[in-house]
């Protein structure tokens, strides 16, 4: 599943082509995605975007009229391709723009969204009740360190909660606890300030440095140019079990937790 710095990636990649640019069609092919792609979708034509914003995971494209929110769900990403440039088979909507660029939503699994609202898009039942952006002034080690008193589920879990805070995904959660040197069993409620402290600042740069890298390569993730993000290539936890740590030369261990799996180093991580 695409996490915060794919979806990152994909708003920074179709913004020259849809920002302060004209929507002259919306093209719906498949309709039924997560929810039913709403008929009034069609609203959008001849608006302006006048932003194209990225609230946890999901993309806004924000006209006076209302705002299109896109979510890539599991396996959805958005392209860019020359207006006339037939659909492939996944293909299920497409945006096209004035200048003859489109923005085309490619979702095998057909589990991402596009929907319509002409309201404020951050009072979208669906966003409305997220927690703070991980990248923001708002969140930080007061924050995370009050909202977790009394919190018996893990640490891992408690980090990929999207009403504690967004886009820390399972990839993430296990880079930033390795980073911090702390265990991905230990409760979230017995977890100190100063090692909250450490966690938010290695959650700030796991997630900044696979934003400057373009992502994460996964097997259905590939940037809106088509190219896979590459910062895999500098995992330490993820993905690693039976492998040596980087640090001690421990063996990186594997344990299911949420009906994820967990990798951490039992030596560094305590």
């Amino acid at each position: 599943m695409p996490e915060l710095p794919e979806v990152e990636t994909t708003r920074k990649g179709i913004k020259p082509y849809t920002h302060q640019q004209t929507v002259a069609k919306v093209v719906v092919r498949q309709p039924k995605l997560r929810w039913p792609v709403p008929t009034n979708i069609a609203q959008m034509e001849g608006q302006l975007i006048e932003s194209v914003r990225r609230r946890g995971k999901y993309i806004l494209l924000e006209t006076s009229a209302g705002t299109a929110i896109i979510h890539l769900g599991m396996s959805g990403s958005l392209r860019i391709v020359d207006d006339g440039i037939a659909p492939e088979k996944h293909d299920h909507v497409d945006f096209i723009m004035d200048t003859g660029k489109t923005v085309r939503l490619h979702d095998p699994r057909r589990f991402g969204a596009v929907l319509w609202t002409q309201q404020n898009p951050l009072k979208h039942k669906l966003i409305r009740s997220l927690g703070p952006e991980p990248l923001s002034d708002d969140f930080n080690a007061d924050y995370l360190y009050e909202v977790s008193r009394g919190r018996s589920m893990s640490i891992k879990q408690f980090i990929m909660n999207g009403h504690v805070v967004v886009g820390v995904g399972n990839i993430y959660a296990c880079e930033s606890l390795f980073m911090s040197g702390i265990s991905p069993k230990w409760q979230a409620g017995k977890v100190s300030k100063a090692r909250y402290q450490k966690l938010v600042e290695q959650i700030k740069i796991v997630l900044a440095k696979a934003i400057a890298q373009g992502g994460t390569t996964l097997k259905d993730f590939v940037q809106v140019e088509g190219k896979p993000g590459y910062f895999k290539q500098e995992l330490n936890a993820y993905g690693r079990a039976g492998e040596r740590c980087n640090n001690c030369e421990s063996t990186i261990k594997q344990i299911t937790q949420g009906q994820r799996s967990t990798f951490y180093c039992g030596k560094c991580q305590r």
